[in-house]
């Protein structure tokens, strides 16, 4: 017990040391998972162990924080979060995410260097044993287009907050020029940039491998206060935006278990029914491609709403079928 309460005092510590702007005691109480009353008592230890403690006047609070972080021996990382580190940065690596996979090794080594030589002489053997039990396995599918000089212009604009002007190969007029707002990036097994067209509010995804002749605007462009990136990202299935939909699925029996441990959605609402199927429900834009998603669940899935997606899947299979067919002589099985 003495222990877990060193180690919740400890990780309130280094939330501390890594705010810039501190914390009140309501969130210090939510980072640490407890009450107010037991917080106030956690921040008067803090007082007692950390002299770099401050406590700045916001009336009607106050927020914390420390001025001059931790010592490196109260922030050594273990075994397992230095071999995480590293496997995730191979797992961008193999994916193609070259860009951020060399951004986790930078700090991979940071944090090395960092080290007491001592302390990181004791972890070596548990971090080679776990190298070894430990590899990433690479999935099918496209590979991220991740150009350093485009990443670093769009980012630049972002911070700069001023425009962008690009040809863009993909839409409905091929190489025409745009001149956007940045708003931000999306990565995954495609990348995206997110950005308004200048004199509109209204963001669109561009894939970054369809951006050539990239340069900067001397213009201010700031993204909307109110527009998030997450909540954009999360109103569609996957990149393509449009009006939103209720979906409704239906898992039969025979898939219910993948389906309790899958994720379809950031806002999924999942029911067990008495028959052994699960009923799945979220809110998202982007039909076609849960469409194309859908095809891999086989006959596990039943489409219940909306009919546009049922009628998109149908489509869509039917196109497929008579593919298939086109380059068999083999009789198609009903």
């Amino acid at each position: 017990m003495r222990h877990e309460k060193a180690q919740s005092l400890l990780h309130l510590a280094r939330v501390l040391a890594g705010s810039a702007e501190g914390l009140t005691l309501d969130e210090m109480a939510e980072v640490a998972g407890t009450g107010r009353r037991t917080v106030e008592r956690m921040r008067d230890a803090l007082e007692q162990l950390f002299p770099q403690l401050e406590c700045i006047e916001e009336p009607p609070s106050k927020r914390y924080r420390m001025t001059s972080g931790l010592d490196g021996l109260f922030q050594a990382p273990t075994a397992e979060e230095l071999v995480a580190l590293g496997t995730t940065a191979e797992a961008m690596r193999s994916s193609g995410n070259h860009d951020r996979a060399a951004a986790l090794a930078s700090i991979e080594t940071k944090v090395r260097a960092s080290m007491r030589s001592s302390a990181l002489r004791k972890l070596v053997p548990d971090m080679e044993a776990l190298l070894h039990a430990e590899t990433v396995a690479v999935q099918a599918g496209p590979r991220p287009f991740e150009d350093e000089t485009v990443l670093a212009t769009v980012r630049h604009a972002v911070k700069a907050m001023c425009g962008l002007k690009f040809a863009y190969d993909g839409g409905s007029t091929p190489g025409r020029l745009r001149e956007v707002a940045p708003y931000g990036l999306m990565f995954g097994r495609t990348n995206y940039l997110v950005a308004a067209e200048l004199g509109s509010d209204e963001p669109k995804s561009w894939r970054l491998d369809r951006i050539r002749d990239l340069t900067l605007l001397d213009c201010p462009a700031p993204a909307p206060d109110d527009f998030n990136l997450t909540a954009f990202a999360g109103r569609s299935f996957g990149v393509f935006h449009g009006d939103a939909e209720d979906v409704v699925l239906r898992i039969k029996p025979h898939g219910a278990a993948d389906a309790l441990g899958w994720r379809f959605h950031s806002n999924q609402q999942v029911t067990e029914q008495p028959d052994g199927s699960v009923l799945v429900s979220f809110t998202a834009s982007g039909m076609l491609e849960l469409a194309w998603h859908l095809f891999t669940w086989q006959d596990k899935v039943e489409i219940l709403a909306p009919p546009r997606l049922q009628d998109l899947m149908v489509t869509e299979l039917q196109n497929a079928l008579a593919a298939h067919q086109a380059n068999t002589t083999r009789p198609i099985l009903a």
